[in-house]
This record gives structure tokens, C-alpha cells and sequence, in this order.
């Protein structure tokens, strides 16, 4: 039974079955901290499939608190997670990086875990995706498909590497394309989103990299309404139409977060900044449309398939 009282209510998941794998190292308990909430669509359900992953495979209790927005709350939350003998705990996004590096040596018998950050201290590590890769396969889609030789990326911040992929994609697959490419300067700010799609949409863009994951689904929404297409991102977002998602590209936070997990508790998981791509099974392309030629598919799964041997993308070649 789950009882939520907004955001200051530490949540404990039962357990459940028997037979399971269980921690036999270093891993006790595992706690996840959310700015929003888990049942946002995208990025907070992604943290909490993790969560639960973890749960399942390793047989240890975990906790997450929502609503994590400010430093007196991540402190309160620290502090409570550590009473209940919490030692591993993600924050679920950036935004957690100067705090949790600000605060690990107050606790280095836990091990604090951010995305996309700088990680500074002995128990603080980062994980990256290294998603320049992604973003090229999805431009490549996206170069294929268009009819108007006009795509564009609508992209949340100027540092996010899959940006740079997708223009190279776009252009190693059509020398002719224009890509533009617009942030919102926000993850979640749909109003300034659909606000920069509509003057894509007027400019003759026909396809649109929503590289944001708080607003792509409302933008993605507005693009099915224009009989336009996209490429998602984060998660498969294939079942907001076939006909209007012509691939997503996929990080599989759930999969590293149960990765982490297991090296944390074989005492392997390093400080400092990691990275992960396509090698490490957790990016992938998702659900390609029927709109998408199956021989051109095959190409694109075969360059995958070779950038996974090589480390070269099909431009480097």
C-alpha cells in the first residue's frame, strides 16, 4: 500500500516473491530522488522503472522521495534515507549535481549518483550518455524521410551532444537537408516549445528531433495534428502514433540504474564522470514506423551494429 502526502513523504516499495538474486556486497539499501514526480511520462518513470529494477533483481529495499527541488528538502531527504541505511542513492537529473558534491563528505558511507553533472568527492559519481551517437542515427532517419529537405531539433540545452549527432546524421544521409535547430532553454517548458515548433512548422520543417523530455509529448501531439513526423526521444514514444514517430531514441535509464546497482555492490562502481552508448545496451533506436523502408531500416541497424565494433559512425568511415 502506497501512502503519498506530496513531497515530503519518504516511500518505502514492499517486497515481494523469493528465489531472487539478493546483494551479497557492498549494496544495502537504494534511495531515488526526483524533482517532479515518478508518474511524470518520461523522465521520473524512467527513474522509478529503475528503482524497481533494482528492487527486483537485487532483492533490497529502496525508497524515493518526489518534489526534490530545493537544498533543504535534498538535505531532509539525505538525512532520512541515511537513517533507514540507505548507502546508494540517484539523483534523477543534473540538477542534482552541486548539492550531492556539496554534501557526500557529510555522509561517505553513501554513494551519491547524478546524471549529466560534474562529480567531485570519492562517493560521488556521474552518469553520462554518451548520445552524440544516437542523435546521428536519429538525424539519419530524419535525412531519409524528410520531403521538404527542411528538419529541425527542438532541444532543451546547447550542451546536450545528441544535437551535433543529429545535424551530422541528417547531412551524412541527405547532403541537401537544412536543419534547424532551437532550445527552450528548459526541460519542461511546453508554452516556449510549441511556441518555437509553430515557426518550424511555418518555416516547412516536416520533421522535428524533440529533444526535450518534459514538453516532446505535447510537441509531438501538435506535430500529429499537422500530419508532420518526429523522432522521439528518452523513451520508444511509438505509441503516440506510428504513423508520426519515425523512431525515438532511447536511453534506457533503467537498465544502467540496475548496471550501477550491481557494480556498487561488487564494490566497482568508480567516482567521477562515466559514460555509456549504444555498447553498453542502454541506447538503442526504438520502434521504427511502417512509413520507414525496411532496406533503409536494415542499413541503419547494420551501422548500429558496426559503430558497436568500431566506435566509427558511417561519416567516419
Amino acid at each position: 500500500m502506497y501512502l503519498k502526502l506530496g513531497s515530503v513523504l519518504i516511500i518505502l516499495l514492499s517486497l515481494f516473491g523469493c528465489g531472487q538474486p539478493v546483494a551479497s556486497g557492498e549494496l544495502e539499501k537504494v534511495g531515488l530522488l526526483v524533482t517532479e514526480t515518478i508518474d511524470e511520462k518520461v523522465w521520473g518513470t524512467k527513474g522509478y522503472k529503475g528503482l524497481l529494477k533494482i528492487q527486483s533483481e537485487l532483492n533490497v529495499d529502496v525508497y524515493y522521495k518526489e518534489g526534490m527541488n530545493d537544498e533543504a528538502g535534498i538535505r531532509e531527504a539525505i538525512e532520512e534515507f541515511h537513517n533507514n541505511g540507505v548507502n546508494l542513492i540517484f539523483g534523477h537529473g543534473s540538477e542534482f549535481a552541486n548539492y550531492f558534491n556539496e554534501i557526500s563528505s557529510e555522509y561517505p558511507d553513501i554513494h551519491f549518483v547524478v546524471f549529466n553533472g560534474e562529480a567531485n568527492g570519492e562517493n560521488v559519481t556521474s552518469l553520462n550518455f554518451d548520445s552524440n551517437a544516437m542523435g546521428f542515427f536519429g538525424g539519419m532517419v530524419a535525412g531519409e524521410m524528410t520531403k521538404t529537405n527542411k528538419v529541425a531539433v527542438l532541444a532543451a540545452f546547447e550542451w546536450q551532444p545528441e544535437v551535433d549527432g543529429f545535424f551530422e546524421g541528417a547531412y551524412y544521409q541527405n547532403e541537401n537537408v537544412e536543419v534547424d535547430i532551437q532550445y527552450v532553454q528548459d526541460w519542461n517548458n511546453t508554452d516556449i516549445a510549441l511556441t518555437l515548433l509553430d515557426q518550424m512548422i511555418e518555416d516547412g520543417v516536416d520533421i522535428v528531433y524533440v529533444a526535450g523530455d518534459g514538453y516532446n509529448i505535447a510537441v509531438i501531439e501538435k506535430l500529429k495534428e499537422e500530419g508532420l513526423y518526429a523522432i522521439g526521444f528518452v523513451s520508444d514514444q511509438s505509441d503516440l502514433g506510428k504513423g508520426t514517430v519515425l523512431t525515438s531514441t532511447v536511453q534506457h535509464v533503467d537498465t544502467l540504474y540496475e548496471v550501477v546497482a550491481k557494480e556498487f555492490d561488487n564494490g566497482k562502481l568508480e567516482n567521477g564522470e562515466l559514460f555509456y552508448d549504444f555498447k553498453d545496451g542502454v541506447i538503442s533506436l526504438g520502434t521504427f514506423s511502417p512509413l520507414v523502408d525496411e532496406e533503409f531500416k536494415s542499413t541503419v541497424m547494420e551501422s548500429i551494429e558496426e559503430y558497436k565494433e568500431t566506435g566509427l559512425l558511417p561519416n567516419q568511415l
